[in-house]
């Protein structure tokens, strides 16, 4: 990290400190719904097939709104962009839990709604605006915060959503949602989009979306960086959605999916920390390739070795410490290539690619599951993917882009 002083603004610390608070709210809760499928399964007659289908779309929306939010943000501020998709959010839990939940309703709550707050809400959006608080030195160590502070919401949140399910019910925990929901608009009051970002150039400030996003797309270190991220994708959706499931049918018990999720959660929080201060002294493609490669070792370990609450605890600890490591480098590699004053635009095409990824990790698992009665072909997939990602990496340049001079 820079010697330079790290936090250079009071509006800068009450920004990383709101944005983290919305990110533990929003991904706390995301990381939970698989953990209602056999209550859903039960009381509501949801198949898995239409489990993973919901939850796909919602993964989707969630990507395909954050370039759309991404604008929202650059034109109107990050305050406005979450508290409009804090308002989605507790749209589609409060409906569901009034009793609009079955049959298209489902997928309208749990995919459609929870997906587009979800766009705003969760990582892209909270950590494009953070970027832009940040000189270059020290932007990856910030992002990783609010990317850790996540985490702390995927540890806390699946013991806390088990313990509820377990002593109450499943409509209960989903008032305990609306709740922290509505914090979450009030927190997104005091996020500030500043109008120059810090570290920008005035070539870089007279540059327009259009322009920007033609250079990025024409760009093929920023087309390899968004194959790569759907890969990261696929393999959050598949183990978020359905590793419930799949320790069920592997014999371990049924503490052993939350605990699992809580894992994630607690070694994410080091990992995205550690892989945000390694981004600040190596090449950010490096440690990309390396984080993808090593997940699909984390997945030969899981499904290869004899199941036991061991292994699964193993690999609860070493994917949680790859989960959203991936972030800050990614992240790092579109603000250094093409800087940060539309940040949150183009992280936005990578990170929708992210969750195409997401969509199809969801439910091919529950269409495999469906029609084989296991995951096996969805985790070979995942392997074959982590090699893939970790090869596409690595011939990306890490070098900004040229800009003619002002005249």
């Amino acid at each position: 990290m820079s010697s330079a002083k790290f936090i250079q603004s009071k509006t800068a610390l009450i920004t990383l400190i709101s944005a983290s608070l919305v990110v533990i709210i929003s991904l706390g809760i995301r990381q939970t719904f698989g953990l209602f499928y056999f209550d859903f399964s039960t009381d509501l007659d949801i198949s898995i097939t239409q489990f993973g289908f919901a939850i796909g779309l919602q993964l989707f929306l969630w990507g395909l709104f954050g370039p759309l939010f991404g604008i929202i943000t650059d034109k109107y501020g990050g305050n406005f962009a979450i508290f409009l998709g804090f308002l989605f959010y507790l749209a589609g839990v409060f409906l569901f839990y009034l009793g609009f939940n079955t049959g298209f309703y489902f997928t309208l709550t749990i995919g459609i709604l929870i997906g587009v707050g979800l766009g705003s809400t969760a990582i892209s959006i909270p950590v494009a605006i953070v970027a832009k608080h940040f000189p270059i030195s020290n932007r990856t160590i910030a992002t990783g915060i609010v990317t850790s502070a996540g985490s702390f919401g995927y540890f806390v949140s699946p013991l806390i959503v088990r313990y509820s399910l377990i002593e109450t019910s499943w409509e209960t925990t989903l008032l305990y949602f609306v709740f922290f929901l509505t914090l979450g608009l009030v927190v997104a009051l005091f996020i500030t989009t500043p109008k120059i970002p810090v570290g920008s150039t005035a070539q870089e400030n007279k540059e327009t979306a259009s322009e920007a996003i033609k250079k990025a797309f024409s760009s093929k270190s920023y087309i390899y960086l968004t194959l790569g991220f759907f890969v990261c994708g696929w393999h959050i959706a598949l183990v978020a959605t359905h590793i419930p499931t799949y320790v069920n049918d592997r014999g371990l018990p049924e503490w052993c999916a939350a605990a699992i999720l809580a894992l994630i959660g607690v070694f994410n929080m080091i990992g995205t920390l550690t892989s945000g201060y390694l981004s600040t002294k190596y090449s950010k493609k490096i440690i990309l390739s390396a984080i993808y490669f090593l997940r699909g070792v984390s997945i030969i370990y899981f499904i290869f070795l004899p199941p036991s609450v061991f292994n699964a605890m193993v690999f609860g600890v070493t994917f949680g410490f790859l989960w959203l490591a991936t972030v800050p480098p990614t992240n790092g590699i579109v603000a250094h290539i093409f800087g940060t004053k539309y940040i949150g635009l183009l992280y936005g095409f990578v990170f929708l690619s992210h969750q195409a990824g997401s969509f199809l990790g969801a439910y091919l698992g529950g269409v495999f599951y469906h029609f084989y009665g296991s995951f096996d072909y969805a985790w070979y997939i995942s392997i074959a993917l982590s090699i893939f990602a970790g090869l596409i990496h690595l011939p990306i340049k890490e070098r900004a882009i040229e800009r003619q001079q002002p005249a």
